[in-house]
């Protein structure tokens, strides 16, 4: 029989073993849950403010940057910690909360992006019928959908997740993520959450080739519009959200599909980071970029 330990704290993997490496990254990860907080509250301040924000496109997007503020919440202080204090542990009820709220903010992302690329496709491929459709009561019922459904995904996930008992507390990645948990698992139970898994992924690829099928309805119907000028306008919407799924689909998919290595990889490490803090850290300002209303609005809020 193999030995089960039981788990009353877990370790994180540290950045590095060298203390200044370790300030160097506390510094590093400081700078940039700065910014990401800094941004995402900057457009939550924009879009509230401004009464010409109040439209389902920057309702959607109000709600993008509460979850990318609550993601980054999540797992990068108590990252910062770990270097800060040179403290890897973290108890097995700070564990299941890292996850559960992580899981949840991240599941809820996705949602979001996917009714935001149903918004886009009304709004250029149905403009006469967009207020009629995407209404106030439509807009609040498919994202207060999102959160209840999100709320009881992530809880399946954690329980799934914690019923297993672990042969090591050590955990190779810097937050409590479900494949290196599975990893140090030595119970049959595993089997269940990577059922699970298989079924996010499932879920998730629908999603996905529910956006591309709705970007290449949207292509097409911008290919019709005669003018130059407003083919830019149209494409103008989509890019950023466009760019943002790009950003999390490809790295989420080293994360969940391709198995964790034995050993911490910089390619692993390179691709959490992209997915759970950058991309989180880059939205607002990815959506800023090409969208004058927002600057104009951003303005007006620094003035």
């Amino acid at each position: 029989m193999k030995n089960h330990t039981s788990v009353s704290t877990f370790l994180l993997l540290e950045f590095s073993e060298v203390r200044e490496l370790q300030i160097l990254h506390f510094f590093v990860f400081l700078a940039l849950y700065l910014t990401a907080v800094t941004g995402n509250l900057l457009i939550i301040i924009a879009v509230t403010m401004d009464y010409q924000l109040h439209t389902p496109m920057y309702f959607f997007l109000l709600n993008l940057a509460i979850l990318d503020l609550g993601s980054v919440s999540a797992i990068v202080p108590k990252s910062m910690v770990v270097s800060l204090m040179n403290d890897r542990s973290i108890s097995y009820f700070g564990c299941v909360a890292q996850l559960l709220f992580y899981f949840y903010f991240a599941t809820l992302d996705f949602i979001i992006l996917t009714i935001m690329a149903h918004d886009r496709y009304i709004a250029i491929c149905n403009p006469l019928e967009y207020e009629t459709i995407m209404n106030e009561r439509t807009c609040l019922e498919m994202v207060a959908t999102g959160w209840i459904f999100s709320v009881f995904y992530a809880t399946l996930h954690t329980c799934a997740t914690f019923a297993n008992t672990f042969c090591t507390n050590s955990i190779n990645q810097f937050f409590c993520e479900i494949p290196h948990l599975l990893k140090a698992s030595c119970s049959n139970i595993y089997l269940v959450e990577v059922g699970f898994l298989a079924l996010s992924c499932g879920v998730a690829l629908g999603c996905l080739i529910f956006i591309i099928v709705t970007y290449v309805m949207i292509f097409l119907a911008v290919l019709r519009i005669p003018s130059v000028h407003g083919q830019k306008k149209a494409l103008s919407t989509c890019i950023p959200h466009l760019t943002v799924v790009s950003l999390y689909v490809l790295t989420g998919i080293f994360a969940y599909v391709i198995p964790p290595h034995d050993s911490s990889s910089f390619l692993d490490m390179a691709f959490s980071v992209t997915y759970s803090i950058i991309a989180p850290t880059l939205n607002p300002f990815i959506y800023s970029m090409r969208n004058n209303e927002i600057k104009a609005a951003l303005l007006k809020l620094l003035k």
